[in-house]
């Protein structure tokens, strides 16, 4: 594979442009396919969108001083639109193409069929899908060895983390493929299994729906909320991911707290899964026995305490929440 692959994607709206905003600006060739059959005008003025909408994210990005705009043609002369009728040559040459249409079986279909007719043989196509399950998807085309699922998070160009799910069918070789260009682009690609939701999805599914939950009970103020997930969840996920919280502060404290809110609430949408009751059986409650979802036998548990206290001084700093001590008791 070349050091920059030209790279396509089938579809032309929010997603699709996001993806070329994103691998344009990591300096890929980028093609956006329209997947709908429109008149020359129709055509014509989603392409001066399209590029017109990836312009000017690019432009917020710079004028927040993450780049030089200067630097801006160069990105967009990069980029093209083609149409539905001239996909053959959008698509020649592309060695990854992602499908970003909407999440509709009938269009994810038409698109994968674009993809046999015209791409490369040795090209990789990827879904964009964040509902379908990869495995459903994998039939649609007739190079299953080449096909994987690869979830962006909104905004794609913003967003570091990409969830990548093979099938049984996917060449091993495809995933490493893709996954080393992602992390080349400098993006956070993780591999998951094809299970509804994903990882991201189904995890803030039950956040929202929760923090939703509140607002109808009454308990606090939407505004309350948001400022709870914001300077609670906010900063302390941002330093520890969820499971590393776990064995931070103890399974335990995880276990207990979960028994209580269900029998609280009557409710097993509370209850523990079976993995926490079974570390508790076995002693591995995290940082204080040595283990849990981590090991941490190995390592100067001093050590790994203190850089995560810097991470987390790092996170209040950047949001502004940092203050020296009051020395004046006057």
């Amino acid at each position: 594979m070349d050091a920059r692959p030209a790279i396509a994607c089938i579809g032309a709206g929010r997603m699709g442009r996001g993806i070329a905003h994103s691998v344009a600006y990591a300096g890929h060739r980028a093609v956006l396919v329209d997947a709908k059959s429109r008149s020359e005008d129709e055509f014509a003025r989603l392409s001066r969108e399209a590029l017109a909408e990836i312009s000017g994210g690019l432009a917020s990005v710079a004028a927040l001083g993450a780049f030089d705009a200067s630097a801006i043609p160069a990105i967009m002369a990069r980029i093209s639109v083609c149409s539905l009728t001239d996909a053959a040559r959008g698509l020649a040459g592309c060695e990854i193409v992602f499908e970003a249409v909407p999440e509709v079986l009938d269009a994810k279909r038409d698109a994968f069929a674009l993809f046999d007719a015209h791409a490369d043989d040795g090209a990789i196509l990827a879904s964009t899908t964040s509902t379908i399950l990869s495995t459903d998807l994998s039939g649609f085309t007739t190079r299953p060895q080449n096909f994987l699922n690869a979830h962006w998070l909104n905004p794609a160009f913003l967003m570091p983390l990409i969830e990548l799910s093979p099938t049984d069918a996917t060449d091993p070789r495809t995933l490493a493929r893709l996954r080393g260009l992602l992390e080349a682009m400098g993006k956070v690609p993780i591999v998951c299994k094809a299970s509804p939701g994903y990882i991201v999805p189904r995890i803030q599914a039950l956040a929202m729906n929760e923090a939703a939950r509140l607002v109808e009970e009454g308990v606090a103020s939407a505004e309350d909320i948001d400022k709870a997930v914001t300077y609670g969840f906010g900063l302390r996920f941002g330093v520890l991911g969820l499971l590393e919280f776990i064995d931070w502060g103890g399974g335990d404290i995880l276990y207990y707290a979960s028994n209580y809110l269900r029998d609280a609430f009557d409710d097993d949408r509370f209850k523990a899964p079976e993995v926490i009751s079974q570390n508790m059986k076995e002693g591995r409650i995290g940082l204080k026995t040595g283990s849990g979802f981590f090991d941490y036998s190995k390592i100067d548990v001093e050590a790994y305490r203190q850089r995560r206290m810097a991470d987390f001084l790092r996170a209040l700093d950047g949001a502004g929440m940092t203050r020296g001590p009051v020395l004046d008791d006057q």
